[in-house]
């Protein structure tokens, strides 16, 4: 897609360049393009995974992360296929900012042969180790001592690549947290620790499970810096995320990112959303939606136009639709190799 997507809309002055936001003097239009496509296939594959769900095509339960979109991107904005990533089990989004592809995301979440992880992993343990993705966790804190682990590797391969460890403003409070922030301090590993701080832990308010104003202060504590960025504002996410890349490449250590935001949905498809306001949810809904705030933002700038946004919109619908059919007539898997990947043979 790249420049293919984007309407022929004229910049703004070279002369005010300096005043841009980060991913608008850093990143070019096509570049910004695909990451609003990126953006709205999160949103529209989480949709999608909702309809199947209320359909009956999908069991068990799953973690949206609409609402949430720009933290996902803007973190893997300065990323390359090279560099890797631990998730969680909020992760859809974190696999498509990576690069996954949704027909075998979808086809994994409908327990198909076909999916990322042959269709045993389901929705919270999707992996794409050919574009850097680790996995997912079901382990609240899970992803953050891996992603540790795999920096470690780098520095002592001396690949030069960075990682990026996701997870929920619920895993700073699990001990994995700190002692994985001291160890990766101590030893100035190339990890980047990325709270998605989305107010609740399933359904506690962060005001009353945790002790500090913000999860990044606790940075200092490590001898990191803590960086806390508006999570619906891609290029404010962008821009702690290059920052942060950087240092990481080279051999300064790590950075704790804290990313305010908010999910749409409720905490999974069981949750009520008993302990929020409807009108909590309609303000940030109308007023900060991220989608929204980043188009408005290219439009601003002469980036993109409307037909242009309308096209990346039926582009991105197309997918959608055919990585959902794929996943429907993709075969089953075969009840004959229901051990397979579950035992190593040694010999």
């Amino acid at each position: 897609m790249g420049d293919k997507i984007i309407a022929q809309a004229k910049p703004k002055a070279e002369e005010g360049r300096h005043n841009l936001p980060f991913a608008f003097r850093h990143y070019s239009p096509g570049e910004l393009g695909q990451a609003l496509r990126k953006m709205y296939l999160i949103r529209r594959f989480e949709e999608g995974a909702e309809e199947s769900y209320t359909r009956g095509l999908i069991h068990g339960t799953m973690h949206l992360s609409i609402g949430q979109e720009a933290s996902a991107v803007g973190i893997s904005l300065p990323l390359t296929d090279d560099d890797m990533i631990t998730s969680t089990h909020r992760g859809h989004g974190h696999c498509i900012a990576k690069g996954a592809e949704v027909s075998r995301m979808f086809a994994e979440f409908f327990g198909k042969e076909t999916g990322y992880c042959r269709g045993r992993g389901g929705s919270m343990h999707i992996a794409d180790v050919s574009k850097g993705n680790l996995g997912a966790n079901g382990i609240v804190g899970g992803g953050i001592p891996i992603a540790v682990g795999a920096a470690l590797s780098m520095k002592k391969l001396k690949t030069g690549r960075v990682v990026v460890s996701y997870f929920g403003d619920g895993a700073n409070n699990e001990g994995a947290f700190h002692e994985a922030l001291n160890m990766a301090s101590v030893w100035k590993l190339p990890v980047i620790f990325v709270c998605e701080n989305n107010g609740y832990g399933m359904s506690t308010s962060t005001r009353r499970s945790t002790a500090v104003a913000n999860v990044a202060d606790r940075a200092a504590a490590y001898a990191m810096p803590g960086v806390i960025v508006d999570g619906n504002d891609l290029s404010d996410v962008a821009e702690a995320s290059h920052a942060a890349v950087e240092r990481a490449r080279h051999g300064e250590g790590p950075t704790l990112i804290e990313c305010k935001t908010y999910r749409h949905r409720g905490h999974s498809k069981s949750d009520r959303n008993r302990y929020r306001t409807k009108e909590e949810i309609e303000d940030w809904i109308a007023n900060r939606d991220p989608i929204q705030l980043f188009e408005a933002q290219m439009q601003e700038y002469g980036v993109i136009d409307a037909a242009g946004i309308e096209a990346i919109r039926t582009d991105v619908e197309r997918e959608i639709e055919a990585a959902i059919e794929f996943a429907k007539t993709s075969p089953a898997p075969d009840l004959a190799g229901l051990t397979r990947d579950v035992y190593t043979d040694l010999a």
